[in-house]
């Protein structure tokens, strides 16, 4: 786990209280303060990798979504019990 974005995902996912999401932009801005914008794709093509990976649920209106196929805003958080393959 060296990717500096996969690591900045995955602890702020392990601080949060099971169940719990976190923004794209969190992880954005705890990357680059001052152009956070720059790191969202990054940050949204290593979110998919790890969703692939089930390492982590990519959530559209709080329900899982399929990490191919999503568009517009999103959420992330770690896998629960229960989810279903989007």
């Amino acid at each position: 786990m060296s990717d500096p974005i996969e690591t900045a995902i995955l602890d702020a996912l392990a601080k949060v209280p099971p169940g719990k999401s976190i923004a794209p932009e969190t992880i954005a801005r705890e990357l680059d303060a001052e152009r956070w914008q720059r790191q969202l794709g990054k940050v949204r093509a290593v979110a998919v990798g790890l969703a692939r990976q089930n390492k982590l649920v990519i959530l559209r209106h709080n329900k899982p979504a399929d990490p191919d196929t999503f568009r517009g805003v999103w959420r992330m958080r770690l896998p629960q019990e229960g989810d279903a393959a989007a």
